[in-house]
């Protein structure tokens, strides 16, 4: 409770419509100054690139709620009223007098992601529908039959490919000529159905629609006032802006607008006073910070507001990954199946806490990304799976140092290559490691180690709780066998034990050690092997039924292993 007995304000988990968010008197971090920037600026139309869940889409509410007129004073005066409080109303007549003053059309590309051509440009040409209806009281202005017609094709989706193509011009030009002002387009989600189409196989003719939509709402349009469109990239394959010289390219590396897609620091602090929560700046910073957008700071805005709302009902919620369930992690998961020696070696340095320097380009093309390592690393920056460190310009190229923003996109990364060597593992044939552990053969045992050692990404080198996970993950398919980790045996507990449902088959006690060196590998196996014993982590198995048991000290230095084996009787 803020000021003891006073109700704090809900904060709007998955709530993007501005108008709702603030009538419903939700939590709202100010972004109204947006506008000022947009009028300031004064693109004609303006692309913004930023990662999912960003706030891309609340953002695009609040510009339809302040400048839209919407033909019905009651609905504009209630949309003024939203902006109470907020910082754009001290900003003078000069933006004020832009409130509710201009015809608005709002479209969201969200639902053309579908699993075939007939289904995308079904929704998206429903979406545009849906514009023409929330219109619909200018179709009886409109003087002449055919444009009557026209527009009631649309409406009622009996349109043709030709009408819906050039349906956003067609609807601006309407509004223009009943209002004598010039329209405001808001298109949100732009590069959704054009990803999805690429990975599904029906690209070109997405591509073909929605670029035949741009080039005849945005091109030379005389009812444009201006537009904004929102995506998390800016897809080139045959020029999706084909001929627009009218557009502003606004991406992660702009030092324009920096502040208005995700949380700055001050508004961190604003949020974590309010709810009476400073204590977890700290870890909030940790977890959710870090990404820079021009010079500008930036928060996770969906981490915060989930990993926030959680502390209020709990005060000692520990930290999740929000965002890693919102967002497609294929490409990560596909950077680390394709990559080679180098790409692997390059990720175990960001793991690490280490940075990567890459030529960037804003241009993606969905069917280069794999063509090249420095296309899927442009790829990961742009989308917010790297963070800019630095920047620098050598001739004509333009090179980004990069690292992990973050803890919760650390843990992505980690999760997903943790199930990308699960899944690998499970194809390949360890038959002859598993034979080797159960007859205590420790060379055998330690070169097929070794081997899988290689091959994969050690992103915690020297911790042993990696190797831990490493290894059992490797035993996790020794069918008939019952792998144990971390229980009380003796006197303490014990690393892992693997035993078979027959008894009378010798048990398996492996203890692991990191050495901090590669000369150290054979005392830290002699250590392991004394702390089997000393600590007594066999004692159990003949109460059990178990006769005899292989003991294992494994000891690991980076990609190395050491292996030694030691056989007890417990008859």
């Amino acid at each position: 409770m803020k000021g003891g007995t006073v109700a704090v304000k809900p904060l709007p988990i998955g709530i993007d419509d501005f108008g709702k968010l603030i009538s419903s008197g939700f939590y709202y971090v100010d972004k109204s100054m947006l506008v000022k920037e947009l009028l300031d600026r004064r693109g004609e139309v303006n692309l913004f690139t930023r990662p999912r869940r960003f706030g891309k889409t609340l953002n695009m509410s609040m510009l339809k709620c302040f400048f839209e007129d919407t033909m019905e004073p009651a609905a504009n005066e209630k949309n003024k009223g939203l902006f109470s409080g907020l910082k754009i109303m001290n900003q003078g007549d000069t933006y004020l007098d832009w409130m509710t003053s201009r015809c608005v059309i709002n479209l969201s590309f969200k639902s053309g992601k579908q699993p075939n051509w007939k289904l995308a440009y079904g929704c998206l040409v429903e979406e545009i529908s849906k514009e023409f209806v929330r219109h619909s009281i200018i179709r009886d202005t409109l003087k002449i039959e055919e444009h009557r017609r026209r527009f009631d094709d649309i409406m009622n989706l009996r349109g043709s490919w030709q009408d819906y193509v050039t349906s956003i011009r067609f609807l601006s030009d309407c509004l223009y000529q009943y209002t004598g002002q010039k329209v405001i387009i808001l298109i949100d989600e732009y590069d959704v159905p054009l990803e999805n189409a690429y990975f599904a196989g029906f690209y070109n003719e997405m591509a073909g629609f929605i670029r035949s939509i741009f080039e005849s709402a945005l091109k030379t349009n005389p009812g444009l006032e201006f537009a904004v469109i929102t995506g998390c990239l800016r897809i080139t394959k045959e020029s999706i802006f084909t001929g627009l010289n009218n557009l502003e390219m606004i991406s992660i590396l702009n030092h324009s607008y920096g502040e208005f897609f995700g949380f700055v620091q001050e508004e961190i602090d604003e949020m974590l006073q309010y709810y009476g929560l400073m204590a977890q700046r700290g870890r909030i910073q940790e977890w959710y910070n870090g990404y820079l957008f021009g010079n500008v700071q930036v928060y996770n805005p969906w981490s915060v507001a989930n990993y926030v709302k959680a502390l209020t009902a709990a005060a000692d919620e520990l930290p999740a990954p929000y965002w890693a369930n919102t967002s497609s992690n294929s490409i990560v998961r596909t950077l680390v199946e394709k990559s080679g020696v180098s790409v692997k070696k390059e990720l175990e340095d960001l793991l690490a806490g280490g940075t990567i320097e890459k030529p960037v380009h804003e241009d993606i093309t969905y069917d280069n990304v794999y063509a090249s390592e420095d296309n899927l690393w442009n790829f990961l920056f742009f989308t917010g799976y790297l963070k800019q460190i630095s920047r620098r310009l050598e001739q004509v190229t333009q090179y980004v140092t990069m690292g992990i923003p973050n803890l919760e996109v650390e843990y992505i990364y980690q999760h997903t290559i943790n199930a990308w060597f699960k899944d690998e593992i499970k194809e390949r044939d360890l038959t002859v490691l598993y034979q080797a552990i159960q007859e205590g053969n420790g060379e055998t045992f330690q070169k097929e180690l070794s081997r899988l050692l290689q091959s994969s990404i050690s992103y915690m080198d020297n911790k042993e709780a990696f190797y831990h996970g490493f290894l059992l993950g490797i035993l996790g398919n020794m069918k008939e066998y019952l792998v144990q980790s971390n229980r009380e045996g003796g006197n303490g507990r014990y690393d892992i034990v693997i035993r078979s449902l027959d008894v009378s088959h010798p048990a398996m006690v492996l203890e692991l050690k990191v050495s901090d060196t590669y000369k150290g590998l054979e005392s830290a196996c002699d250590k392991a092997l004394s702390q089997i014993k000393e600590k007594e982590y066999d004692s159990w198995l003949p109460e059990e039924g178990y006769t005899e048991v292989w003991n294992y000290g494994i000891a690991f230095f980076r990609k190395q292993c050491k292996i030694k084996a030691e056989h007890r009787d417990l008859a």
